[in-house]
């Protein structure tokens, strides 16, 4: 599990726009209920829920790759291994604001 993922996160949960969750099985962020964001289950890596279009431009640019656990591909998901906690804590921002129009 990623520390760096709740380092990202940490000045989102002290504003109470995230807060702490499960989904398969493991930690997660949520606001308003809905999924945001997690540490990636292999790495230092975080998974980030954006919109589709969103998620195309990250893997375009070579910001993200495909978020796929068990072969199946996530397309509001992304998964991102950059080690900048500013740019992971922006990316969970655009979740909340995907998440909770």
């Amino acid at each position: 599990m990623s520390d760096e993922f709740w380092d990202a996160a940490a000045p989102l949960l002290a504003e109470d726009r995230l807060e702490e969750g499960t989904i398969m099985g493991g930690p997660c962020a949520r606001s308003g209920g809905e999924f945001v964001g997690m540490p990636h289950h292999k790495g230092d890596g975080i998974v980030v829920k954006l919109p589709r279009e969103r998620v195309d431009e990250l893997i375009a640019a070579g910001a993200g790759a495909s978020f796929a656990p068990a072969g199946k591909v996530f397309r509001e998901w992304v998964l991102v291994e950059e080690h900048d906690e500013d740019r992971r804590t922006e990316l969970l921002r655009e979740s909340i604001a995907f998440v909770n129009p």
